[in-house]
């Protein structure tokens, strides 16, 4: 579950990472009362303006201003909320920006330097053990640095029986080329991120940048937090986290019924049984010449309403040219599959794309029984490349 950077900044702040003072605001007036009561606490007299959208790329887009007066925060706030803000993330349609995040300014001046370094913490699924990986080059897209510059990238593995110690901490805020209160700071920060990120269950915590300030001072300016959906149950706190309006409403309605749903940019809607089963499904349609428009896991424990919804679903995507539904009964039930169809069709009234239906395992032929009885329009298949060719005679 991806949260914003506002949300993410709390968590960190909670196990003991710096992050500067931030208000979320939905209007630009709140922006401006958001920013008095920053310089009531920080004495700062510049402030950052920050969309709040689930997707990287921010500033590029337009997404991020440095407001050097009450007026700047106003006009700025006015600017954002509202836009829809394109980024290399968004994709080209971009993401409607619903609220700010303003933040009190870290660019001052002092007697040293400012550093920006990137850092992230994530699982290495290779080795079994989570990753720090950092790198000098903060504030620039890492993808770009480790194209053009890896050796600019740094690793530090991190055996999740033993925890982080305290050399690592040390040796990454060497090779990041500090020194006294800043190194210091740094190993600080290295631990509290990692006790943050392992505590809070996250699949992905990325800086960017870490930030050091002038007076040496080192803090998250960024924060880009994806928390593990099957620990939720352990966090109940941060399901309230979760906004609805930043994630795929098909994606949102599937997650009410238990589905595994992910939108693709495709035209043969896909409805099956199992992951395997389903990224075996997809595979043979590209093979075959179409293009999977959805990945949709029904899971072990399906039923007629499940399988009504994922039908409803699919059909949502006017991309859709036809639909295979590729069910193995194992622990789910073919004949539970079938009578999901057949609801379906009824509640929905004429569909206008082929659908091809192959139903192998427990009761199988009883569901096949069921569909040639109900006097639906539905191609039946026995095995997966039969039901693929059928998919393909479809756009032939």
């Amino acid at each position: 579950m991806n949260i914003h950077e506002y949300q993410g900044k709390s968590i960190l702040k909670n196990y003991g990472v710096k992050v500067p003072l931030g208000i979320v605001a939905f209007t630009p007036q709140e922006a401006v009362d958001a920013a008095k009561k920053i310089q009531q606490e920080t004495g700062t007299d510049t402030w950052a303006v920050k969309a709040q959208i689930h997707a990287g790329g921010r500033g590029k887009g337009g997404g991020v201003k440095i407001a050097k007066s009450f007026e700047d925060v106003e006009k700025y706030a006015k600017e954002i909320i509202g836009m829809q803000l394109v980024t290399h993330q968004t994709g080209p349609e971009g993401k409607k920006v619903n609220k700010v995040l303003i933040e009190q300014g870290i660019y001052y001046p002092g007697e040293s330097e400012i550093s920006e370094f990137y850092m992230s913490v994530l699982l290495n699924r290779a080795s079994g053990k989570n990753i720090i990986m950092y790198s000098t080059e903060g504030g620039m897209d890492i993808e770009a640095v480790a194209e053009k510059t890896p050796h600019l990238i740094f690793k530090e593995e991190v055996d999740p029986g033993v925890g982080l110690q305290g050399f690592q901490a040390r040796r990454i805020a060497f090779n990041l080329g500090l020194s006294g209160k800043a190194f210091k700071d740094m190993t600080k920060f290295v631990a509290a991120l990692y006790k943050a990120y392992e505590s809070s269950d996250s699949s992905l915590f990325e800086i960017n940048p870490v930030f050091k300030t002038s007076d040496n001072q080192v803090m998250a300016a960024d924060a880009k937090v994806t928390l593990d959906d099957n620990a939720l149950f352990r966090h109940k706190d941060y399901l309230e986290m979760r906004d609805l309006s930043e994630e795929d409403p098909a994606e949102v309605e599937a997650s009410k019924y238990n589905l595994n749903f992910i939108k693709l940019d495709g035209n043969v809607g896909c409805m099956v049984n199992g992951a395997g089963l389903a990224m075996a499904t997809m595979d043979i349609i590209k093979l075959s010449g179409g293009d999977p428009a959805n990945f949709l896991d029904v899971g072990g424990t399906a039923n007629a309403e499940t399988v009504e919804a994922g039908f409803r679903i699919i059909l949502k995507d006017p991309s859709v040219k036809a639909i295979l539904i590729n069910i193995f009964g194992g622990i789910v039930r073919c004949d539970r599959v079938a009578e999901g169809v057949i609801e379906a069709y009824k509640a929905i009234g004429t569909i206008h794309v082929p659908v091809i239906v192959r139903l192998q395992g427990t009761n199988a032929e009883k569901a096949k029984e069921l569909i040639d009885k109900s006097g639906l329009e539905v191609l039946s298949a026995i095995t997966l490349q039969e039901a693929a060719d059928k998919v393909k005679a479809v756009f032939d």
